[in-house]
């Protein structure tokens, strides 16, 4: 008898069964996804910082395939993964079974399970689309082309099949040292939305078969059509270099850098040829070529929310060229991005020591750990890559971002200084620096210093929402610059108009003027859009009990109260549970009534 047949009885079994397909069917087959074995040579030796959550495999075979799909509806990759294997072993000989554990393996890296699993797979389905991918992408890597192309030749059609089958069928050509035949074959993806594509990979193909006329043509045409693709600004910046065009690349880079300042890899590579170095082609062989086609669509997977495809793409990418630290940078997001923070971890870590990608992946781990509640480990983690990078930019902004938000304001500060000190970025690139020791400042309580950073982060970006938010509440609240801070806080809920804070900021500007029927309306709004905040809660409250609203003030009160606010306005807000506001007049709008009459 088959899991399924097991399930699909009466009673609680089969409504567990649509709990669970239901999931597996919002989720994609994200239900499929397993713990990664990430291990090996590439990884970094340092302390294990992911800790996966325990769990028990039950002793029935239903129970472990409903525990399977569930937990891979909820994202619990590592039970899927023993679940999964473990109702496998029950029943297998069913093919939709050995699918999902088969998918499960080459989503998480776990190779030598995954092309075992292919074979058991396309026994029984001859035309299984991905089998035949991931048992042509292992030929590859045996050089065995002929057998890898035979498997492109099979499976089911599609516009996403065409691409990967073409390319990667092109890159088998070229590993026999056909590239004429190669191209050709690229040449057959007429499709405009595949441009970019065809001329990219003809050019690597060209270039690797030493046509350096052909690829020179083919690598500025897919650079012309897109100059903001890291991948591909790289790729033609080495091509042009190592053809004798060194000033021309450094040429290229600079100009990716005015889009993307700072970017690790281009700032390694232009440095390298400002030394005089030699920096390595992109691509050097088939191998490496069907691992770019990978890559490329992993990345656009990505990108386009498809994450259980861009795994798969990226995992087959990484088998073939594992040193590829964008695609681990890559596959570490989407990680993030479902929320599988260990095993995010676990990826960054397979970066190399000397990459110059690894800042950013000790970076991405340290915020993680916050992310994680680990917040003693992340400060500690996040202080070591500052003292082992003390230029870094990024890393203390980071490291101040931490600190600003566990309250450490007075390290905050210090930290954003060394920040602006070391930054290289472009005046207005720094508007964040300025604006979160801004923040600091004001919290320290030190209202000349954070007013002088916040007006030159405005200087620096005049439109910034945020920048416009926080200083034209402050203004208000403290019943100065009232028509200017007015006037900011429109301009701020005109550019960001559901963000529940901006609007409270509004409203609340409404109320210092003693605007009350405009505050109620706005902070009506702002409560619809952040309703758990206890100091929006809190200046409803306040702008019910002006227009007589006083029930409903009490109401709302009651709730900032419940929501756990700052000490000092717990205070303040128990204090008007008790006794409600003072009739008398609000001096802010007494100072502003004059202006408002036109007196």
């Amino acid at each position: 008898m088959s899991l399924e047949s097991l399930i699909s009885g009466k009673g609680q079994g089969s409504l567990l069964r649509r709990v669970a397909l239901r999931g597996l069917a919002l989720s994609g087959i994200a239900a499929f996804l397993l713990p990664a074995a990430l291990a090996g040579a590439q990884a970094r030796a340092r302390e294990n910082l992911a800790i996966a959550s325990p769990f028990e495999v039950g002793e029935s075979p239903a129970g472990n395939y409903l525990a399977a799909l569930v937990a891979g509806a909820e994202r619990d990759t590592m039970a899927a993964s023993t679940f999964f294997r473990e109702a496998l072993r029950f029943d297998p000989r069913n093919p939709p079974l050995i699918e999902r554990a088969f998918v499960a393996a080459v989503s998480n890296g776990n190779m030598p399970e995954a092309f075992a699993l292919a074979n058991r797979l396309i026994a029984r389905e001859p035309d299984n689309s991905l089998a035949h991918l991931a048992l042509g992408v292992q030929a590859i890597k045996a050089k065995q082309f002929a057998v890898a192309r035979a498997h492109f030749a099979k499976g089911g059609a599609g516009q996403q099949r065409d691409i990967t089958a073409t390319l990667l069928t092109a890159w088998c050509y070229a590993g026999e040292g056909n590239a004429r035949r190669a191209i050709e074959l690229v040449d057959r993806l007429r499709d405009e939305n595949f441009a970019v594509f065809r001329d990219y990979h003809a050019g690597l193909i060209a270039s690797n078969a030493n046509n350096n006329a052909e690829a020179a043509k083919r690598m500025k045409s897919a650079y012309e059509a897109d100059k903001n693709t890291l991948r591909l600004v790289d790729a033609y910046a080495r091509f042009i270099a190592n053809a004798g065009g060194r000033d021309d690349a450094i040429g290229v880079y600079e100009a990716f850098d005015q889009i993307l300042p700072n970017h690790p890899i281009i700032t390694a590579a232009e440095a390298d040829l400002k030394a005089g170095k030699r920096i390595e082609p992109l691509v050097k062989n088939a191998e490496q070529g069907a691992a770019e086609v990978l890559y490329g669509l992993g990345a656009a997977g990505g990108r386009q929310g498809d994450e259980l495809a861009a795994m798969i793409y990226l995992r087959l990418s990484l088998y073939l060229a594992p040193q590829n630290s964008l695609a681990i940078i890559t596959l570490a997001d989407i990680y993030e991005r479902i929320k599988q923070n260990e095993q995010a971890i676990d990826v960054y870590g397979l970066v190399r020591e000397n990459d110059p990608l690894r800042t950013t992946a000790d970076i991405q781990t340290g915020l993680i750990l916050e992310t994680l509640g680990r917040t003693d480990e992340a400060a500690t983690y996040l202080k070591r890559i500052v003292a082992e990078h003390p230029k870094d930019e990024d890393a203390l902004s980071a490291l101040g971002n931490l600190q600003r938000a566990h309250k450490q304001y007075a390290d905050a500060i210090e930290t954003y200084t060394r920040a602006l000190n070391e930054t290289t970025k472009s005046e207005k690139a720094k508007w964040p620096l300025y604006y979160f020791r801004g923040i600091s400042y004001e919290r320290e309580k030190k209202w000349p210093q954070a007013e002088a950073d916040f007006k030159e982060a405005l200087k620096l970006f005049p439109d910034q929402p945020l920048v416009l938010n926080y200083l034209g509440y402050s203004w208000v609240d403290q019943g100065v610059n009232l028509d200017e801070a007015f006037g900011m806080l429109h301009r701020a809920v005109e550019l960001h108009p559901t963000d529940g804070y901006i609007v409270d900021s509004l409203g609340w500007a409404n109320y210092k003027l003693g605007r009350y029927d405009e505050a109620v309306k706005e902070l009506e709004r702002a409560i619809d859009l952040k309703a758990s905040d206890p100091v929006i809660n809190d200046h409803l409250g306040d702008a019910y009990w002006r227009v007589g609203r006083k029930l409903e003030a009490h109401f709302q009160w009651n709730h900032a109260r419940d929501l756990g606010p700052e000490p000092d306005d717990k205070a303040k807000i128990l204090q008007k549970i008790e006794h409600g506001l003072s009739d008398e007049a609000n001096p802010a709008a007494a100072e502003a009534q004059p202006e408002r009459s036109g007196g």
